[in-house]
């Protein structure tokens, strides 16, 4: 049982980095492979896909689907810049590579880090140069910084799918995610201040177009609205609905436990970013909205093929066997942050690393010691922690952070992937240092 959970993994990294077959395939053809292999009948292994595939988009799909199309707007609206430009005010030019690293990290929870990194790009440059600095700090410190959250915060994709495959609050993976992702944003930062200074990139700051000066952005209030306000409800949510019942059983406490509820949240989120566009129009309403559902589609189906290959491994002896291997042994939180870093390094997605080491570490939760309490929270951000070690040619935003920011490659190694090596590490060690005082 073991060797053959060990090949599904194997198969599941070799065709997905070296084959280059679609995750959402790979994960089903592994979920067939493994239930026929290790003895279900032919029909329950269908009914083990199906179920696992529909019970995880029952409870994430509207929300991931929401949140994808919050992040499209706000960046199409400027709401992202707007955000972007009130952090550097608030820190100030003097700290601006420290400014642009809490930037991105502000930026990267509605906004996809590939995407964020494109928008700040210029205004990267531009605080690079006013700081007679080398773009390398910059960039990397921005870098990390959207890293950061975008493997930690929901209503990032990535660690939404986790938290809905693993079972755990959606509130607390956000609160526990924004304190996991402050140390790991500074050890970013320090890494680019301390190591990217040693390389110099010229920032050669490009004039800006005047058609960018006279665009309308929303208030600073309405940029930060669609993603504060959610965060508060489902994080209100949690609050309320806490076993002691801290706010009774009444109309408050009901109307927070429904507001909150992710699906709602997300939904009066994406409502608020409407309100971050000076002019409402049909492409708005129609095109925006469809492109960042065209995005989110992607992630709903993947998603959906990690649940079934989690609800294979449920109901085939391979849980079982496994419990009962580690029963008593505290390989504890390492074994989430391992598989998730293997599969980041090997297929270059940290949202399919995180995925996918999610279906496959639901059933062995119990096993692992993760159960309870804290456990499923930490198990999720134990795995984004992975998702983000490492960075290299095989990862779309290694790439994107390298053109954008006039970086050849061998400079990118030594930048990007090793930044994201670096604060991989310190992430997992600041979840496990939580989870040997609190689990």
């Amino acid at each position: 049982m073991l060797v053959l959970l060990l090949a599904a993994i194997a198969f599941i990294v070799v065709m997905t980095a070296r084959v280059r077959l679609h995750p959402f395939l790979v994960l089903l053809l592994a979920s067939l492979g493994v239930g026929l292999i290790a003895g279900l009948p032919a029909q329950q292994v269908i009914s083990s896909m199906t179920g696992g595939f529909g019970s995880t988009l029952s409870s994430i799909g509207i929300v991931i689907a929401a949140g994808t199309i919050i992040g499209f707007i706000m960046e199409k609206s400027g709401a992202a810049m707007v955000m972007a430009n009130s952090i550097l005010r608030l820190v100030g030019e003097k700290r601006s590579a420290l400014a642009m690293a809490f930037t991105g990290g502000v930026v990267s929870v509605p906004v996809f880090c590939d995407s964020g990194f494109v928008i700040l790009s210029p205004l990267n440059r531009t605080m690079a140069a006013k700081s007679n600095q080398s773009l390398s700090v910059f960039a990397i410190a921005l870098s990390m910084g959207l890293y950061s959250t975008h493997v930690f915060v929901p209503p990032t994709p990535g660690p939404i799918a986790g938290a809905g495959a693993i079972g755990a609050d959606l509130g607390s993976v956000i609160i526990w995610g924004l304190i996991v992702s402050i140390p790991t944003i500074l050890a970013g930062y320090l890494f680019a201040k301390y190591y990217g200074s040693k390389i110099h990139i010229d920032p050669a700051p490009q004039a800006e177009e005047e058609t960018e000066e006279k665009k309308q952005y929303p208030s600073v209030l309405m940029s930060f609205a669609p993603i504060v306000v959610p965060v508060v409800l489902i994080a209100l949510k949690s609050f309320a609905d806490y076993p002691s019942k801290p706010l009774g059983t009444g109309t408050l406490a009901g109307l927070l436990s429904f507001i909150g509820n992710p699906n709602i949240a997300l939904l009066i989120g994406v409502f608020l970013a409407f309100l971050t566009v000076p002019k409402i129009t049909k492409e708005v309403l129609g095109d925006w909205v469809g492109t960042g559902l065209a995005s989110a589609g992607t992630i709903i189906l993947i998603t959906g093929a990690g649940g079934a290959l989690g609800q294979v491994i449920r109901d085939t002896p391979i849980a079982t066997y496994i419990s009962n291997a580690l029963s008593g042994l505290r390989f504890g939180i390492f074994v989430p942050f391992i598989l998730s870093a293997a599969l980041k390094t090997a297929q270059g997605s940290s949202t399919v690393a995180i995925i996918t080491t999610a279906g496959i570490i639901a059933p062995l939760l119990e096993a692992l010691g993760l159960a309870s309490g804290l456990g499923p929270t930490l198990t999720v951000l134990a795995i984004g922690a992975g998702s983000m070690t490492v960075s290299h040619a095989n990862d779309s935003y290694f790439w994107v952070v390298a053109q954008f920011s006039d970086m050849e490659v061998s400079q990118a190694y030594r930048l990007q992937t090793l930044a994201s090596l670096v604060t991989g590490i310190v992430g997992f060690i600041v979840i496990s240092l939580l989870y040997m005082i609190l689990v």
